[in-house]
């Protein structure tokens, strides 16, 4: 393990390249072993340059009895007794563990003390000290500036609040974490426009892609996997948490619709869904494949004909910038989405309006004169490394700005 130097907010004017290199990194977001997300994208680019201790999930909503969250609780106290592991270079993993109830001052007085005992330990053995905090988990608040913090910084990339069974007590926590950051990041205009009025220091910066690897859909030597190779074509494609925003009634008539053709669903479906992807259980040429690993992703990709985002139309999905979407445009899928803001921009996803026209969008992009390799190379520019940079960007003009006001 090499130490790396401490940043410190110095009155020199900095540029963007000089901006998260040689820090400390704390990161509160997801589980490390799920699927990548913005989170793990970002940090693995960071890392290159900084050391980052990885919080796992702090829990947003409260339990339920299913066999899928009793799995879960099993694991998070399991990896309790784990101790912090370096799982990539300069990415440092802690489980940490707290009651998913905000609501109680009791509680939330709890969760605290014992997070912050959690985390200030494993930043003693790693000798963090005063460490740039970026947080993607709004519960991750009850820590905000308890941690010696030289910056503090809130990614949001949700409207957390309103995913089925949010915690009692989370906004409170979430609109703190809002107030107190030195930045706040979200990712879509909607979250923009309603989270500015928190903190006057509020940006957009939209998701990026890890191109180079969907990209990979368009080589020769990618194969598609036997278990959709020989499906009755057209063969129309999803990858994703099959969770309660996605319109399983849409999937059924889309599937009805090319009662020819396959529906291929990619992923686990969530303890929230359990009950609504029922609807497709009649279904014959809907098939579900289960999660698949990430690297296998561009080949599942390369035998669609085309590929789907087909969002319910809600408070959370309106604030969302769906990852998929772009992931598919990288392997050079035409795709098509229900009318989610952040997609209209994209040039290569066409959207649906209602759940006829949606249909109709999947035949003017099966009809598409578009190749893969120009489809492809419309998003090569929204790589994972931009934004970053775009990040960087933003805390050199804050540095410039807080230099100005010093004596």
């Amino acid at each position: 393990m090499t130490e790396m130097p401490i940043m410190t907010m110095e009155k020199v004017s900095l540029d963007a390249a000089s901006q998260l290199c040689g820090c400390d990194i704390l990161c509160f977001s997801h589980d490390w072993t799920g699927d990548p997300l913005s989170k793990t994208h970002l940090m693995r680019i960071l890392s290159r340059d900084n050391r980052i201790l990885w919080i796992n999930a702090i829990a947003n909503r409260a339990p339920t009895v299913s066999k899928k969250d009793m799995s879960r609780i099993f694991k998070k106290l399991k990896g309790f007794a784990e101790p912090v592991k370096e799982v990539e270079p300069n990415i440092f993993v802690l489980n940490p563990l707290a009651v998913p109830a905000y609501g109680s001052a009791a509680v939330r007085g709890f969760n605290e003390r014992f997070l912050l005992w959690r985390v200030q330990k494993a930043m003693r053995k790693l000798r963090f000290e005063r460490p740039i905090n970026m947080v993607f988990n709004p519960a991750a608040g009850l820590l905000a500036g308890k941690l010696g913090e030289d910056r503090l910084i809130y990614y949001c990339v949700d409207e957390y609040t309103a995913f089925t069974g949010a915690s009692k007590g989370l906004k409170e926590i979430e609109e703190g974490l809002f107030r107190q950051a030195d930045a706040v990041i979200v990712s879509a205009e909607s979250l923009f426009e309603s989270k500015k009025h928190f903190n006057k220091n509020t940006f957009i910066i939209r998701h990026g892609t890890d191109w180079a690897h969907f990209r990979t859909a368009l080589d020769e030597t990618t194969k598609v996997p036997d278990e959709i190779a020989e499906l009755p074509k057209p063969v129309i494609g999803f990858h994703g948490l099959l969770a309660d925003w996605v319109d399983f009634e849409l999937i059924k008539r889309t599937a009805e619709h090319y009662s020819n053709g396959s529906v291929v669903l990619i992923g686990k479906i969530a303890v929230d869904a359990e009950q609504k992807v029922k609807v497709l259980d009649d279904v014959p040429n809907v098939h579900f494949l289960g999660r698949k690993p990430y690297s296998e992703l561009p080949a599942y990709c390369k035998g669609f004909d085309v590929a789907l985002n087909p969002f319910v139309i809600n408070e959370l999905t309106l604030a969302a910038n769906p990852l998929k979407v772009r992931e598919y445009l990288a392997a050079g899928l035409m795709t098509v989405s229900t009318d989610i803001p952040e997609v209209r921009i994209l040039e290569d996803c066409l959207v649906g309006a209602d759940h006829e026209n949606f249909i109709e969008q999947i035949e003017a992009a099966l009809a598409s004169k578009r190749t893969r390799e120009q489809i492809s190379d419309a998003v090569k520019h929204e790589s994972w490394d931009a934004k970053v940079n775009e990040l960087k960007g933003i805390l050199a003009d804050l540095n410039d700005m807080h230099n100005q006001y010093l004596p």
